[in-house]
């Protein structure tokens, strides 16, 4: 009875591993390097346009076999830097956008991407995920570009936004009237340039 009991123990532990393997074979999880990576911005205005970047607050990356399946990011909006701009000028910008009139970064600091569908063909992914700034969602495609070599991942993509979908009017042509040349273009673009590693090569960094 004693060895009964002992063998359907070992059965049972058996069948767990085996479909724990399954669900976890050729799957690994990534850590997004926040020294590495960037989200960079561009938006034009009928005067001319802006550009800048903002940090990586923190983010993961799901690989299966080396393909990209799953991603969260989180961009901390307190970053946000402009680029082509200097002095005064600069500080007036950025403290412009951090204002209710553009991300409202006293309330909202973090931004996020969470990937929901990856669809890959050679190096190039088209992913689909959910875009949340202003506290307000929505859902974003575009293409990316990975390689994935010696536990490294890297990943670009661009994607044209829409601001006006998260609440983001000002200076806007479909809310504001006369604007003259301070019209702001209601799309801009964010290009996602991307470090992902395992944990153990970060924490030897």
């Amino acid at each position: 009875m004693k060895k009964l009991f002992v063998l359907t123990v070992m059965v049972l532990f058996a069948v767990v591993a085996a479909f724990a393997g399954n669900k976890s074979e050729g799957q690994s999880t990534l850590k997004v390097d926040n020294k590495a990576s960037k989200v960079y911005w561009t938006a034009k205005k009928v005067s001319g346009e802006h550009s800048g970047y903002v940090l990586i607050d923190a983010g993961s990356v799901v690989l299966k076999n080396g393909k990209l399946e799953d991603a969260l990011i989180k961009m901390d909006m307190n970053s946000i830097e402009n680029t082509d701009l200097e002095g005064e000028w600069k500080d007036k910008l950025v403290g412009h956008l951090k204002s209710d009139d553009f991300f409202s970064v006293e309330k909202h600091p973090i931004a996020t991407f969470k990937v929901k569908s990856v669809k890959t063909s050679g190096t190039t992914s088209a992913v689909k995920g959910d875009l949340t700034i202003k506290g307000i969602t929505n859902e974003i495609e575009f293409p990316v570009e990975t390689k994935f070599e010696k536990s490294t991942l890297t990943a670009s993509g661009t994607a044209t936004l829409d601001r006006t979908k998260w609440d983001i009017r000002y200076g806007s042509g479909k809310f504001f009237t006369d604007l003259g040349d301070k019209m702001i273009y209601d799309d801009f673009e964010i290009r996602f340039e991307l470090v992902a590693k395992s944990t153990d090569e970060l924490t030897s960094l």
